[in-house]
């Protein structure tokens, strides 16, 4: 597979449309070292190759998704400037860009008035979240499932926040009778609703959890790092597009960028519905906030120094591919999640496989079918390394066996969790490599069992 290179001619014209703005200013060229830099950049390129192949759709595991042409390029070309979004001092353009974007993204769930901004992934934008929650609901708990991050625990430790995991259901999402039996302490000030887990793909009940909502009076922080974008996807089942056209009725929204909005890392992004809450933000500062007297984004946000490139890159993104129902965006996530189905039903029609639940967004997972839970683990793993011998590069999971209790197989749980085999269809070339892709699973499938029944006997 070649890289695309095609699009950097732009790049050349682009740099010299920016320096038409800076012709007023007295002549200061920098001479760089050419041949001292092209010994370096090419040790960096072959130090590069030794990766997994993120941009080739038989690369089909964690959540790595190669940013578009159009992002690679803004950002690249910003760089130049190198600005800084968190003053208007340091970024006066790309804090405009910014702000655009961010309104575009809090459009696309129904908010034509918030407060957010972007931040350096989903991590910084939780932690914001939860950080306000904690200030509007004092010496009250954060509760999420056992499915959703692992970064909403250790976040709640670092602000001494009281955190409690919610039970999971057979299919991965917040069990809303654990969660009923936990509000009726009084003590719960934050839900945590997981749009898109990380590890299944699975989305919490949020009009359920709405409907708790009104009865305990909760502040709702929904987390669709992950699974947001999937708002646009024209294919979602009727429970799963339930969930996300409830997104606008949330109090704060968490999405990375950097996931399934085509952007260089990192690029996360946290909303407010309520604009109110930048005042928890409020301070300072001697020496920044000078240039201009409108809103730095600075002064609501927790962290500093930003990187205004990603503001760029997201802003041309967008430009090119609006967040819009119907457009070419909604379309690729779409395709993502058919391929995810097509996969899924391959998968459910081979006895050798188990396969938990259907997936609801593009995850999917499985596991082999064996006689103890242990060996399928093993099996998984053993299929895993050498489908990467053959290029084709899965991910894997470990998953509770509560999950796998309605499915009807067989199972001997000598261990309380299973290793599945999992895929992030994330590409919407993998529609049509899915059958490339099954057909390599299979081979590869069938060596490792084989082989598996020689050793036993």
């Amino acid at each position: 597979m070649t890289l695309e290179k095609e699009s950097l001619g732009l790049l050349q014209e682009a740099l010299a449309r920016l320096e038409e703005g800076f012709v007023c200013l007295p002549k200061c060229d920098r001479s760089p070292n050419l041949d001292a830099m092209r010994t370096v950049l090419l040790e960096v390129a072959e130090r590069m190759q030794d990766n997994y192949p993120y941009h080739h759709p038989f690369y089909a595991g964690q959540m790595l998704k190669p940013p578009t042409e159009i992002a690679r390029l803004a950002y690249t070309l910003s760089l130049w400037i190198n600005p800084n979004n968190h003053a208007l001092d340091g970024g006066r353009a790309s804090s405009a860009m910014e702000k655009e974007a961010v309104a575009e993204i809090a459009k696309m769930f129904g908010w034509e008035s918030h407060l957010g901004h972007l931040c350096s992934g989903g991590t910084m934008a939780n932690l914001e979240g939860l950080w306000v929650a904690g200030n509007l609901q004092p010496n009250k708990k954060v509760v999420a499932s056992t499915q959703s991050h692992y970064t909403h625990s250790r976040i709640c430790g670092v602000l001494s926040i009281p955190f409690q995991s919610v039970p999971c259901d057979s299919r991965g999402r917040m069990d809303l009778t654990a969660l009923k039996k936990l509000l009726q302490a009084g003590d719960i000030g934050t839900v945590v609703v997981t749009m898109g887990t990380t590890g299944t793909g699975s989305v919490d009940p949020l009009p359920e959890i709405l409907e708790l909502q009104a009865e305990y009076g909760f502040r709702i922080h929904a987390d669709t790092a992950y699974g947001g974008y999937f708002i646009l996807a024209d294919n979602l089942d009727a429970e799963t597009r339930a969930a996300f056209d409830c997104l606008k009725q949330v109090d704060s929204i968490v999405i990375d960028p950097h996931k399934h909005g085509l952007q260089p890392y990192g690029c996360g992004c946290i909303l407010f519905k309520e604009p109110s809450v930048g005042k928890l933000y409020k301070h300072d500062s001697p020496y920044t906030y000078f240039s201009s007297s409108e809103l730095h984004l600075g002064e609501i946000s927790l962290e500093c120094s930003r990187a205004g490139s990603s503001a760029v890159a997201l802003w041309a993104t967008q430009r090119l591919l609006p967040l819009i129902p119907g457009g070419e965006f909604a379309a690729s996530l779409s395709k993502s999640r058919k391929a995810a189905l097509t996969l899924f039903e391959k998968l459910q029609n081979d006895g050798r496989f188990i396969v938990p639940f259907p997936p609801q967004l593009d995850i999917v997972v499985w596991t082999v079918k064996s006689q103890s839970a242990s060996e399928s683990s093993q099996l998984a793993k053993e299929i895993f390394k050498v489908a990467g011998q053959e290029n084709l590069h899965l991910a894997m999971a470990n998953l509770p066996k509560q999950l796998f209790l309605e499915t009807g197989a067989e199972i001997n749980w000598d261990i309380d969790s299973i290793t599945c085999l999992r895929s992030c269809l994330m590409k919407p070339e993998h529609l049509d490599w899915i059958d490339s892709i099954w057909q390599t699973l299979d081979l590869v499938t069938t060596k490792v069992l084989r082989e598996a029944v020689s050793i036993a006997t």
